[in-house]
């Protein structure tokens, strides 16, 4: 069992509960954990030492695939995606627990913590931080469908993804995995805005039937919550220019105007 650790911490401990979880369950490609040091000896810190992927980062090569090629890319994600899911939690939550009997009451208090980091910064959203409240809460009954806290990936987009002579040969960057709704999976964003690109060929690879009305209302859910994300941490990590605010807000105001506000 993991002991108890500070908030600075959480980050690596999920990234290493979420490699082993992928290593030990799935043939899933990920690289090998060489060395862990939580003695604090060395530094006053946490750390762990990963195998060196030789590859390619997808995002930055994408702009020079022909879109056949993206097209196999998407769907390897869709299938490798769909591998992940099967992963089987006992809470809904973080990797490392506790966790929460619900999804409803896991994916709520995702969004009040984001929220809560929004207003302490002060950040202004293109809609009040009540709104949003009162939007969530408003579809919340959708989220009650899912019971089975499921492995996912959450933030498994091309910049995570390594690739060498056409093929994937590797994810990184688990530390945001959590048990939840598998449609909560980024390669799902599309299926509800084209701004996160075409969730066509991700979602033949994966083997999803077509969204039910709360499927929907779900993923529509799940867009809000990473839009919010994207405005909030613009703040956080100090962004120099206004570009991924202003793009990041009118996908909120496109998400909110789905969810019928």
């Amino acid at each position: 069992m993991l002991d108890a650790v500070d908030p600075g911490d959480e980050l690596l401990l999920a990234e290493l509960e979420a490699l082993r979880l992928v290593r030990e369950r799935t043939k899933v490609p990920v690289p090998e954990v060489d060395f862990v040091d939580r003695s604090h000896e060395v530094c006053d810190a946490d750390y762990f030492f990963m195998t060196h992927v030789d590859a390619d980062n997808l995002n930055t090569v994408s702009d020079t695939l022909a879109k056949a090629e993206s097209d196999a890319y998407a769907e390897g994600l869709g299938a490798i995606t769909r591998e992940l899911n099967t992963i089987v939690g006992a809470a809904f939550g973080s990797l490392t627990g506790p966790g929460v009997s619900t999804w409803r009451a896991a994916f709520l208090r995702m969004v009040e913590e984001l929220l809560g980091d929004g207003e302490r910064r002060g950040v202004v959203l293109p809609h009040g931080y009540d709104v949003i409240r009162d939007v969530v809460a408003a579809h919340a009954d959708s989220l009650d469908e899912v019971t089975e806290p499921r492995f996912v990936e959450w933030d498994l987009w091309p910049g995570n993804c390594m690739v060498r002579d056409g093929r994937i040969v590797a994810i990184i960057d688990h530390e945001r995995a959590f048990y939840g709704d598998p449609l909560m999976e980024f390669g799902f964003a599309g299926s509800e805005s084209s701004a996160y690109g075409d969730a066509t060929a991700f979602t033949r690879a994966y083997g999803r039937r077509p969204f039910t009305a709360a499927e929907r209302t779900r993923r529509r859910l799940y867009n809000l919550h990473l839009a919010l994300i994207q405005i909030i941490e613009t703040n956080f990590r100090a962004h120099t220019n206004t570009e991924q605010y202003e793009w990041a807000c009118a996908r909120l105001r496109e998400t909110v105007a789905l969810l019928g506000r």
